[in-house]
């Protein structure tokens, strides 16, 4: 009697336990899913019970003192040096170098001499100074965590004629900093990331986030949607233009099918993700001065499209997939670059080039890529000098290869510390522009800075 009692009891506990997983289950799921369909006080609960084992690992590593905020060490290049040449040629060219160092915990920004691949410069300025003087804190309430030095990353850092530096940390702020990297204003409005570039009138496009989100996205209401944007600020910060870019694609009826499918089902809906605006300097059969062209990678599409009338003049799509950085090179072509994330054959990334007047593609160097088993997963960029050599970052693996105009490799650089430690680049960027490099060279040489 006593064990049909005993198998009763454990029975009805066990089926207590199911009933209580599959309650946990279709509360997490609606918390994941965004339906709020349970009270709010029962999700966050399960949540934070669903959170147990993650925080259980982060006080573990914080007690056996292996710091979880690091920015973590590549692997894939460690038997390389850091610097080899190849080709001896003397370039009149500086390289804008955003990098992580390993053995100072932090980031800074090198301005290369590529005659002789010698630091000249070096910006590195106070991040605690600068979060501390951010006011928005419905937008960057963990700025203090996310960016915090150890985490923080010069983001394709645009250089100004006086020396001044323009950057942002990836989904942060955008700041101003002088040659001594003296801060000199934050713009905490919204939200910016990716790429910085200037355009024929001196001002700056960058992609940022909306908040408040634009109107289609707002009447929806899709909780956790990430209304890209594209923003263009002067050189002191001020905000001139904010576009949402759901908003242009939409208003120029070009959403593609499942549009906000196109990504994970998940809290963080990224349908857009913009990571690239090239404003055009110059008028051609094929664009106009102040166009800009977009690089949307979770639409695998190059969006070329006119502020002045809000029209998108065209909707490139091809053979590549998750591009980054989209460059003009010629009065009727642009460079893309592929990260080229299709299911199969993907094995290397790829330079891309669109011919506007005979709307074909062709690959540039792409047996020279595959032969250094070149890869971005995401990120990456290239860069096409005057004379036609091809620069590319292998920003997953912290590499930069330059291939002359007749693709052969004439250096490579690994970014390696004094320790040997490998650390990610955060998008460099060639300054060609001999009037620029001879004022900035006479700044190292006139200035003298106290840090």
């Amino acid at each position: 009697m006593f064990k049909k009692i005993e198998i009763w009891i454990v029975g009805l506990i066990v089926l207590f336990f199911i009933l209580l997983i599959l309650l946990i289950s279709g509360i997490l799921r609606d918390a994941y899913l965004n339906k709020n369909k349970t009270p709010e006080f029962l999700r966050n609960s399960f949540v934070t019970i669903a959170e147990i084992p993650k925080n259980v690992y982060v006080i573990i590593r914080h007690i056996t003192g292996d710091d979880i905020n690091a920015i973590s060490k590549l692997q894939k290049h460690k038997n390389k040096k850091r610097f080899e040449q190849f080709i001896e040629n003397k370039r009149n060219a500086l390289l804008v170098l955003p990098r992580y160092e390993h053995s100072l915990n932090r980031s800074v920004v090198d301005i290369v001499d590529l005659n002789n691949f010698e630091v000249i410069h070096t910006y590195s300025h106070d991040i605690d100074e600068m979060n501390d003087r951010v006011t928005n804190t419905e937008e960057f309430s963990r700025i203090k965590i996310d960016d915090a030095k150890i985490r923080f990353e010069y983001l394709h850092p645009l250089i100004l004629s006086d020396g001044s530096l323009i950057s942002d940390s990836g989904y942060s702020v955008e700041f101003k900093i002088d040659f001594c990297s003296n801060l000199k204003w934050i713009n905490d409005e919204e939200i910016f990331h990716h790429s910085k570039m200037l355009d024929h009138e001196g001002n700056i496009w960058v992609a940022g986030q909306m908040n408040p989100r634009s109107k289609y996205v707002e009447k929806f209401a899709i909780k956790g949607f990430k209304d890209d944007s594209i923003i263009k600020i002067n050189t002191e910060g001020k905000i001139l233009f904010n576009k949402s870019v759901t908003e242009i694609i939409i208003e120029n009826d070009i959403v593609p099918n499942n549009f906000t499918l196109n990504t994970s089902m998940s809290s963080n809906l990224d349908p857009i993700h913009l990571n690239d605006i090239e404003p055009a300097l110059s008028d051609t059969e094929y664009w106009k001065q102040g166009d800009v062209f977009m690089s949307i990678r979770n639409q695998s599409a190059i969006i070329h499209y006119r502020p002045s009338t809000n029209k998108v003049v065209n909707y490139i799509t091809g053979p590549f997939a998750h591009q980054h950085d989209v460059d003009f090179i010629s009065d009727k072509e642009i460079s893309i670059f592929n990260n080229n994330n299709f299911f199969v054959n993907n094995e290397y990334s790829q330079v891309i080039i669109y011919n506007f007047e005979t709307k074909t593609f062709r690959k540039l160097f792409n047996d020279q890529l595959q032969k250094e088993k070149f890869k971005t997963e995401d990120q990456g960029l290239s860069h096409i000098f005057k004379d036609g050599s091809l620069l590319v970052e292998e920003q997953n693996h912290g590499r930069i290869i330059l291939f002359n105009n007749e693709g052969k490799k004439e250096w490579e650089f690994v970014n390696k510390d004094k320790n040997g430690d490998i650390a990610y680049l955060w998008w460099s960027r060639i300054i060609e522009d001999e009037l620029f490099i001879e004022k900035f060279k006479s700044l190292i040489k006139s200035k003298r800075c106290l840090n």
